[in-house]
C-alpha cells in the first residue's frame, strides 16, 4: 500500500470509493491524457466523471481562470457579478426555456436540490415522481429521490417519491416490447400511478441515466410523459448534469430527443460546463424561479473564477463544434467498441449516444449482473493505459466510457484497441 493510500484511509470516510486495487494519484493532464505520480501516461475516457468535458489543461480555460483570479476570486451573489450575468445570459439563450432565469450552484447535487425546492414550493406539494435506476446526487433530498439502491444510503427523506417505469429500455416488465409499445406501456403506467396519488410537484428524469449505466428510453418517451404531466399541472425537471452541452452528439441537451411536447419546465446542469471547475445550476421559467417567498443566496455559486471558466469553456465548445465532434467521433468509437465486444459472452449490451457509451456485463448466458467482470476489465484497461468508469443499477456491472468532447479519431481507435485487449483478459 502506498503511503498516500494509507494516509487516505486514515482520514477519509470508508464510503468514499477509490478505483483500482492499487489506487493511482493523478498529478497532471493535457488534452485527453493524464499522468499519475509514477509518471505513467493514460488515455482518459472518463474525464473526472464527465467533468473534464473539453480537454485537460485547456489553455483558453486556464488563462481565463488565472486572469480572473488575479483580479478577484470571490464576492458572492450579494454583489453584481459580470461574469455570472454573462454566463447566465448565454445559458438562458441556449436552454430552450422561454423567459428563462438561471441560478448557479457549485455542483449537480446542489442544482437538483434547488430544482426540487422550486418545484415543491411552486406546486405546494412534496410528492415527486422519479425514474427507476436514476441518480440525482448525494444530498439528503437528492438521495431520497434516487432510484438506485447502491447510491441511496437512507430511506429517510423530506419528499414522498414514487418511481416510474421507462428509464431502462432493455430490462424490466416492458423490455420485450417494440419501442412504440414500450412508450405506450410506460405512459399507461404513469397514468395509473397518478390515479393513486395526491397532487404531484414534478417528475425529475435524466434523459440518459448516468450513474445508472448510460441507459435511456426510446426517443420521445418524456414528450409522451409531458403531455400527461401537463394535464395535471405537474412540472418536468430534466437532469442534464451528465447529458448537457452536446455530449450526446445528436443534441445539445438530452431533453431535445424528447422535445416534441416542448422544453422542460426546469433544467439542471453541472459537471462539464466548468471543465473541472465547480459549476452547477438551474434554469427555469421566471414564474417558477421567482416563486420563492424567502431570501436566498449562493455563497460560492456564481463565483467570478468559476464563471470565467464556464464562459471560456462554453465559447471553446461552440466555436470548435464539439457537439459535432461528439457525434462523428462518438459514432466511430461506439462501432469500434461493439466490434471489440463481439463474441465476448459476458457482454450483454453496448449502448450509448455520442461520447457517452456503456457496456453492460452479465454472467454468460444469464441476465445476472457481473460486477466482478466489470472490475476486472477496469483493472486491465488501466494496465493497458486507459481510464474508464463503471456504474449501473444492477450491481455496478456496466463500464462507462465518456472521453472529453475534443477526442480525436486516432485516440478513439487507440482507446478501443486497449479496451479490446482488456476484454480478452476475461
Amino acid at each position: 500500500m502506498s503511503s498516500l493510500f494509507a494516509r487516505h484511509r486514515a482520514v477519509i470516510p470508508d464510503w468514499v470509493a477509490l478505483y483500482y486495487r492499487d489506487p493511482i494519484e493523478i498529478t497532471h493532464g493535457e488534452g485527453r491524457h493524464v499522468w499519475d505520480a509514477d509518471g505513467r501516461r493514460y488515455l482518459d475516457f472518463f474525464g473526472g466523471i464527465l467533468t473534464t468535458m473539453t480537454a485537460h489543461a485547456l489553455p483558453e480555460v486556464t488563462k481565463a481562470v488565472a486572469e480572473q483570479a488575479g483580479r478577484i476570486i470571490h464576492s458572492s451573489t450579494l454583489y453584481l457579478n459580470r461574469p455570472m450575468v454573462e454566463l447566465a445570459e448565454r445559458i438562458a439563450g441556449l436552454s430552450g426555456i422561454p423567459d428563462a432565469r438561471v441560478f448557479f450552484t457549485t455542483s449537480g447535487t446542489e442544482a437538483n436540490d434547488t430544482a426540487l425546492l422550486l418545484a415543491t414550493a411552486y406546486r405546494r406539494s412534496n410528492q415527486i415522481l422519479a425514474m427507476r435506476n436514476s441518480y440525482h446526487g448525494r444530498s439528503f433530498s437528492t438521495v431520497g429521490i434516487t432510484g438506485n439502491r447502491a447510491w441511496s444510503p437512507t430511506g429517510l427523506s423530506p419528499l414522498q417519491t414514487l418511481y416510474v417505469h421507462g428509464g431502462v429500455r432493455t430490462r424490466g416488465p416492458f423490455a420485450q416490447y417494440t419501442d412504440e409499445r414500450f412508450v405506450e406501456a410506460c405512459v399507461a403506467d404513469l397514468e395509473d400511478l397518478l390515479g393513486h396519488t395526491r397532487e404531484v410537484a414534478a417528475l425529475i428524469a435524466e434523459p440518459i441515466q448516468g450513474v445508472g449505466g448510460f441507459t435511456s428510453p426510446p426517443d420521445g418517451l418524456y414528450a409522451a410523459f409531458r403531455r400527461v404531466l401537463d394535464r395535471h399541472g405537474i412540472l418536468w425537471i430534466a437532469d442534464e448534469v451528465q447529458t448537457g452541452w452536446g455530449r450526446t452528439g445528436e443534441h445539445f441537451w438530452g431533453w431535445q430527443a424528447h422535445g416534441q411536447a416542448g422544453p422542460p419546465d426546469i433544467l439542471t446542469f453541472a459537471k462539464g460546463i466548468g471543465n473541472g471547475m465547480s459549476v452547477g445550476g438551474v434554469v427555469a421559467r421566471a414564474e417558477i424561479m421567482n416563486c420563492l417567498d424567502a431570501n436566498s443566496i449562493s455563497t460560492f455559486g456564481g463565483s467570478p473564477v468559476t464563471m470565467a471558466a464556464g464562459l471560456a469553456n462554453l465559447s471553446y465548445l461552440l466555436e470548435h463544434d464539439l457537439q459535432g465532434n461528439a457525434r462523428r467521433v462518438g459514432g466511430l468509437l461506439i462501432e469500434r467498441v461493439r466490434a471489440a465486444c463481439a463474441g465476448v459472452p459476458e457482454v450483454r449490451e453496448v449502448r450509448g449516444r455520442g461520447l457517452m457509451i456503456g457496456i453492460e456485463l452479465t454472467e454468460p448466458d444469464t441476465e445476472r449482473a457481473n460486477p466482478d467482470a466489470a472490475a476486472a476489465i477496469l483493472e486491465a484497461a488501466r494496465e493497458g493505459g486507459l481510464l474508464i468508469g463503471k456504474g449501473g443499477g444492477h450491481d455496478t456491472s456496466t463500464l462507462r466510457i465518456a472521453p472529453p468532447l475534443s477526442l480525436t479519431v486516432s485516440e478513439a481507435e487507440e482507446g478501443a484497441a486497449i479496451l479490446e485487449q482488456a476484454l480478452r483478459t476475461l
